[in-house]
C-alpha cells in the first residue's frame, strides 16, 4: 500500500466551472511522473479521484463543496420500477469486455454521440486527439464494455477495476437508441458486474445537485456520499 503523505499533487489555477456557470473552479491532480498501480489507484478512487486518461484528479475548489464523490453499494442496489424496465427494454443486447485501447468503431460513435448529444458542450467538437487523451489507457486495470444489438455496437462504457469495486469513467451511445435508456441501462450492467466480480462499490464519479446534467446519479439506491473525507449513506 503506497503512502499518500509522500505523493506530489498540483492544483490548477482558477477557471470557469463546466457545471455551475456562476463559479470558479480549481482541480487538483496527482504528479504524472508518479507511478500509479492498482493499489494506488484504489486508494486514490476511494478519497474521491477519478482518472481522466493518465491523469487523477479531484475537484480542489476553495468557496465551493458542490462536487460530492458517490457510489453504489453493489450487493445492496435495488432498482427502481424505472430502472427494472430499462432492464427488461434492452434483455437482448450482448457485451464483450476489453482492454480500454483505441479503436476506430469505438470513436465514430463516441463522435456521432458527442455531436448529438453534447454538441455545446466543452467536449464539442471530438476529435480522435481527445478521444485518446480523455478515455483509453495501457494500464492492465482500465477495460471498456461494448454492447451489441445483434452485431451493432451501441453502447462503450469505460470501466476500471478497483481492489474495491468498479469505477464508471464514462459511457457513449447510438443516438439512435435514445429510447432505450443506454446510459442508465449501463449503469445497472455495472452494478452486476460487480456483484459477479464480488467487487462492493459501483463509484460514478461526482455529482452535483444544483447541476441538472448529473441528477441521474441521484436515482440510484442506496447511495454513499463522500463528505468530509467519510463515506455515508444518502437517505
Amino acid at each position: 500500500m503506497s503512502d499518500l503523505k509522500e505523493l506530489r499533487f498540483y492544483t490548477t489555477p482558477a477557471h470557469d466551472c463546466s457545471y455551475l456557470s456562476e463559479q470558479q473552479a480549481t482541480t487538483l491532480f496527482l504528479d504524472p511522473e508518479e507511478r500509479i498501480d492498482h493499489s494506488l489507484y484504489s486508494q486514490l478512487s476511494n478519497f474521491g479521484f477519478r482518472r481522466s486518461g493518465k491523469h487523477l484528479y479531484r475537484p480542489h475548489c476553495g468557496q465551493c463543496q458542490a462536487c460530492i464523490p458517490i457510489r453504489i453499494p453493489a450487493a445492496r442496489a435495488i432498482p427502481s420500477k424505472s430502472q427494472k424496465r430499462v432492464l427488461q427494454r434492452n434483455r437482448h443486447l450482448k457485451y464483450k469486455m476489453r482492454p480500454a485501447s483505441f479503436e476506430p468503431q469505438h470513436y465514430q460513435l463516441y463522435e456521432r454521440y458527442i455531436n448529438s448529444r453534447h454538441g455545446d458542450g466543452d467536449m464539442s467538437p471530438p476529435t480522435q486527439e481527445q478521444y485518446e487523451s480523455f478515455l483509453t489507457s495501457s494500464w492492465e486495470f482500465c477495460h471498456l464494455y461494448e454492447f451489441f444489438d445483434d452485431e451493432k455496437l451501441v453502447a462503450v462504457s469505460i470501466t476500471d477495476r478497483l481492489t474495491d469495486g468498479l469505477s464508471a469513467i464514462y459511457t457513449y451511445f447510438d443516438p439512435d437508441y435514445a429510447r432505450n435508456s443506454l446510459g442508465s441501462y449501463c449503469i445497472l450492467k455495472q452494478i452486476e458486474f460487480c456483484r459477479d466480480l464480488d467487487l462492493p462499490y459501483l463509484y460514478l464519479g461526482y455529482w452535483i445537485k444544483q447541476c441538472q446534467k448529473m441528477s441521474y446519479k441521484g436515482k440510484y439506491r442506496p447511495l454513499e456520499l463522500l463528505i468530509d473525507n467519510q463515506w455515508m449513506e444518502l437517505r
